[in-house]
């Protein structure tokens, strides 16, 4: 099966050790754990065609994805103002990364406005991967069963699923596809931490994932 760098990124502790990962689809790589984490996009390679995303909210920045990367959330509020902010801000993270990935930049500003210590070098070692490889991501990829604990007034987890069966990571010279068959480690179980910082931002300060996770099987 093809190995390469995944859609979607994990953590804290092992984003560089997942340089190469299984191929976004599951294949039959049963590897488990800390994995990848996710992201969004705009438009790095000239032949991106990017749409309107998300646009700015209270000065953070737009995140534009290219026309064939798609990323939906589930659900995007919880009717709660606090969780909703956390929700809003987590999604704009994975945009943001995704549209690093895209711009091949570990340093895209977008990205490291809702990073922050170990969350941020994790991000930017994953983009890193990429850019190495020479690789991009396409498809489609849902993240879904979205549940936030609030901790504090500045702190709080996320808890949420990806589906990463129809994204797949593209070879930006050739615009290859790397596609393979879906797999139970498709899915992908995260656990996220989160940080207010005085901008009022909810910052990424840690994620990892498991891949598999029996929980996220739907």
């Amino acid at each position: 099966m093809n190995r390469r760098p995944r859609l979607l990124a994990t953590a804290a502790a092992g984003a560089t050790a997942a340089l190469l990962l299984t191929a976004c689809g599951g294949g039959d790589d049963e590897s488990k754990g800390n994995d990848k984490i996710a992201g969004a996009d705009t438009g790095g390679s000239a032949s991106a065609s990017p749409s309107a995303s998300a646009s700015p909210v209270e000065g953070r920045p737009k995140v534009e994805l290219p026309s064939d990367v798609d990323i939906t959330f589930t659900p995007e509020q919880s009717g709660d103002a606090t969780r909703d902010a956390i929700l809003k801000d987590n999604a704009e993270y994975i945009r943001a990364l995704n549209a690093a990935i895209v711009a091949q930049n570990p340093r895209l500003p977008a990205l490291e406005f809702y990073t922050e210590g170990e969350g941020a070098a994790a991000s930017q070692d994953w983009v890193q991967a990429f850019k190495t490889a020479g690789w991009t991501v396409t498809g489609t990829v849902r993240y879904f069963d979205r549940q936030v604990d609030v901790k504090s007034k500045s702190h709080a987890s996320l808890s949420y699923c990806g589906d990463e069966s129809k994204g797949f990571s593209k070879v930006i010279k050739t615009g290859e596809v790397k596609k393979t068959k879906a797999t139970k480690n498709s899915y992908i179980a995260y656990g996220v931490q989160v940080e207010k910082n005085e901008q009022g931002v909810w910052e990424l300060v840690k994620i990892v994932s498991t891949r598999g996770a029996e929980r996220c099987q739907r």
